[in-house]
Parts: structure tokens; sequence; C-alpha cells
């Protein structure tokens, strides 16, 4: 199972699960929902854009189960990053978990 994944906010997920579809603010305003190919980026994510915030969390999402398309765009800085251009279907998420916060401030996943 091939995998990408989403940072969101708690409550905007959790809105949209019920629905069966979610639409990052990202979809409306540029055409595409953010996603990270890699924990290790999605870090680096949080932690440029998101420094400190507690009501984060990730949605791991299976590209099997992925109805939108998908396409890997290179960054302003060539970091290449996967787009879902589209909704994301709440079935292709396989899992949900919250970003944690450390005492220095930094992102982390609980394992």
């Amino acid at each position: 199972m091939a995998l990408i994944y989403h940072l969101t906010y708690k409550d905007a997920w959790e809105n949209a699960r019920p629905t069966g579809e979610y639409a990052a603010p990202s979809l409306a305003e540029e055409g595409f929902i953010h996603c990270s190919q890699d924990i290790p980026q999605l870090l680096r994510v949080a932690g440029r854009l998101y420094p400190g915030e507690t009501s984060l969390m990730v949605l791991d999402v299976d590209l099997d189960k992925l109805t939108s398309p998908l396409k890997e765009e290179p960054s302003r800085s060539g970091e290449i990053y996967p787009h879902i251009y589209g909704k994301l279907n709440a079935d292709a998420v396989v899992q949900e978990r919250v970003l944690q916060v450390g005492a220095d401030g930094g992102h982390f996943l609980e394992d």
C-alpha cells in the first residue's frame, strides 16, 4: 500500500469525514490539496508553517483508494510534493493521527 500524508486541523477533518469527502482550503485557493510524500517531509512542513500548533492531525492516504487525480510537483525550493487535484474521498484515509507538540515546540507522531 502506497501512502501520502495530509496535515489538517482536527475539527476540519472531523466535520468533513461524515460527508465522505474533504476539501482543504487550498483546493479552492490553489486548485489542489497539499500533501507530503513521507512523515519527515510532513514534519518539516508542520514546523515551518504551524510552529507550536496543537490542533493538527495527520491523515494517511492510501493512493490505491484515492479517487481524485494526484500529481507530484516541485515547490519553490525544488522539493517534490504530492498534490491532490480534487476532493479527498474519506474512504482513502486509512489512518488518522494527532500530531503532538513537544516541550521544545516541535511536532512529532507517537509510535
